[in-house]
């Protein structure tokens, strides 16, 4: 049902196209529709992927989980893990009802201008653009006048605006649920993401998706203290350097990103 709904929806858009309209707020209304169809389906879709997310037993699980765990356990420490989504967690920092958050943030300079502290980085993000298995698209090159697909609020977003002009395509942002069905339906041509999101999405739709543009840009993933919590910082740097040079990190990163 979804992907009829899906194809019906790249038909109309078309056909706006064809007439000289602007199909920016049909658009957007239609994934609107899409995110809200797949919200009653199947929940909230997560914010992000594979560093954390909530297993088929409700368990907490990810590499931001094992991290924390690993390194509680090497320095002796207690702490305890919430799982509050984005925009909650970022709120609990602040109004310090929580020490520190671990979900694969991203530096930003709007971030650094409002006064978050991040620690160093203890994971090396790359981007990448996927398409279908069956798609004629082969690089950049190829997307002028078509759609792509973006991570809301991801570094992969902020690399896909900067190359729109360029190569003349538009962009169209969402959760990560809502653009792999845009890009298995033909909604848009492709979706420019994190790689380890990507070859997660591949592996578990075998022969759908196919990886044509990898190594794009490089990010440091990093945690978040408290805003002013400038001596936590510290000490989370200090673990954070200790334990990414171990080989139970390297072991963690293999066993999540292959």
């Amino acid at each position: 049902i979804l992907t009829r709904k899906m194809r019906e929806d790249a038909l109309e858009l078309r056909q706006l196209v064809r007439e000289g309209k602007d199909p920016s707020a049909r658009r957007e209304a239609m994934l609107a529709e899409i995110y809200n169809a797949l919200r009653v389906l199947y929940g909230q879709p997560p914010k992000t992927f594979d560093f954390e997310y909530t297993d088929k037993d409700g368990n907490f699980v990810g590499i931001d989980v094992d991290i924390m765990a690993a390194v509680a356990a090497d320095q002796g420490f207690k702490y305890e893990l919430k799982s509050l989504g984005w925009d909650a967690a970022i709120a609990a920092c602040k109004s310090k009802q929580a020490n520190a958050m671990i979900a694969g943030a991203s530096i930003k300079q709007d971030r650094i201008d409002s006064g978050w502290i991040f620690s160093d980085g203890y994971y090396t993000a790359t981007q990448c653009m996927t398409v279908r298995t069956d798609s004629d698209i082969k690089g950049f090159g190829d997307l002028s006048g078509k759609a792509v697909a973006v991570k809301t609020g991801t570094m992969g977003a902020t690399y896909a605006e900067s190359l729109k002009d360029q190569y003349g395509f538009t962009t169209q942002a969402g959760e990560i649920a809502i653009i792999t069905e845009a890009v298995r339906s033909g909604a848009v041509k492709g979706c420019i993401t994190e790689l380890c999101v990507a070859q997660s999405v591949s592996d578990n739709n075998p022969g759908e998706f196919q990886i044509i543009a990898d190594n794009l840009s490089e990010e440091q993933i990093k945690a978040v203290a408290n805003l002013n919590s400038t001596k936590l910082i510290e000490e989370v740097n200090k673990i954070i350097d200790e334990f990414t040079a171990s080989d139970d990190y390297s072991a963690l990163v293999v066993k999540w990103f292959g």
